[in-house]
């Protein structure tokens, strides 16, 4: 392994605020704590919610700054803590920590507990975009939606990042999965992986598409989207259906009568991660990159966000 430097390039905020916060900086490289991995970033992982780290969501009290941001990304494991015996120098990790964050950089030091060993099925380029989405995509199909084979499941914001992976991973149960995506190209992408029936949430009536798709009601919905679509959607679920959606969405989906509602997050861990390699490997996955930025453009990776129809997922190019 090469050595580490004492310096990296970081896509950094100095203060909260638009886009034009993000600035590339050089900062020292972290060093690992005895429980840690420090990871030689390829590629980090895009979201929403970076956007709305960047204008101070979710902060602390007291923000130190300068901020590097980012939830998660692919690399190979540089440097390990005097504790860490799961990994060698120089395999393939992807890790995901939502609190301390720093992914928009050459290096990052996560708890080893909170990476996994890429699976063979995916490149550093896909893997970088997956560990938040995958993780939040398997948790909702699996443990808190319970899928099993043959029931009818809907998937809403089936197009999106967290979505396009949920739609695989009821297919992986054997569910029949209606998917709502938006435009023609959404539409194209989630038949492209699996979809069952493909509808669009803004310009058809959901609820008799669902009722089309499954007369004797949905057995399941994970909603990546709230608002008026997902509660037609709703009036199609069967007596003692479920509905499951992460926190975030908005707005939060009204609680009815004889459907049983879940909220959660996605969490990363050892044994989450090894779910998730296996599920990776059994679903064929095929994560989809809407758009890869240069890490010096990370600004702009964030004014894609911000307008809207991503269709999968944005990552930020590190590795030259």
């Amino acid at each position: 392994m090469p050595a580490v430097p004492e310096t990296m390039r970081a896509a950094a905020i100095e203060r909260f605020g638009g886009p034009a916060v993000l600035k590339l900086r050089e900062l020292p490289v972290p060093v690992p704590g005895p429980e840690e991995v420090l990871i030689a970033l390829h590629t980090a992982g895009v979201g929403s919610w970076d956007a709305w780290h960047r204008e101070g969501g979710d902060a602390p009290r007291r923000p130190r700054f300068p901020m590097v941001l980012g939830t998660d990304g692919a690399g190979t494991l540089a440097a390990r803590g005097s504790r860490v015996r799961r990994f060698e120098l120089g395999e393939r990790l992807y890790a995901y920590d939502y609190d301390r964050r720093g992914f928009y950089a050459q290096y990052v030091a996560v708890a080893a507990d909170h990476a996994g060993r890429v699976p063979k099925a995916l490149d550093l380029r896909h893997a970088g975009g997956v560990p938040c989405i995958g993780l939040t995509a398997l948790q909702g199909i699996d443990d808190a939606l319970r899928v099993r084979k043959g029931q009818a499941v809907a998937v809403h914001g089936a197009s999106g990042g967290v979505g396009h992976l949920a739609l695989q991973f009821a297919k992986r149960r054997g569910a029949r999965v209606l998917a709502t995506a938006s435009g023609a190209d959404g539409l194209a992408l989630v038949r492209r992986l699996g979809a069952d029936a493909a509808v669009d949430g803004k310009r058809e009536n959901l609820t008799e598409a669902a009722r089309r798709f499954a007369p004797d009601g949905l057995d399941a919905v994970l909603a990546l989207a709230g608002g008026s679509a997902l509660e037609r959607l709703l009036d199609a679920v069967r007596d003692g259906g479920r509905l499951a959606h992460p926190n975030g969405v908005e707005p939060t989906p009204r609680k009815r009568r004889g459907i049983e509602v879940l909220r959660y997050d996605g969490v990363p861990g050892v044994r989450e991660f090894a779910r998730l390699g296996r599920a990776i490997e059994e679903a064929r996955l095929k994560p989809h990159i809407a758009a890869a930025y240069p890490l010096a453009e990370a600004a702009k990776a964030h004014q894609r966000i911000e307008a809207g129809h991503v269709l999968g997922k944005i990552v930020l190019r590190i590795a030259r």
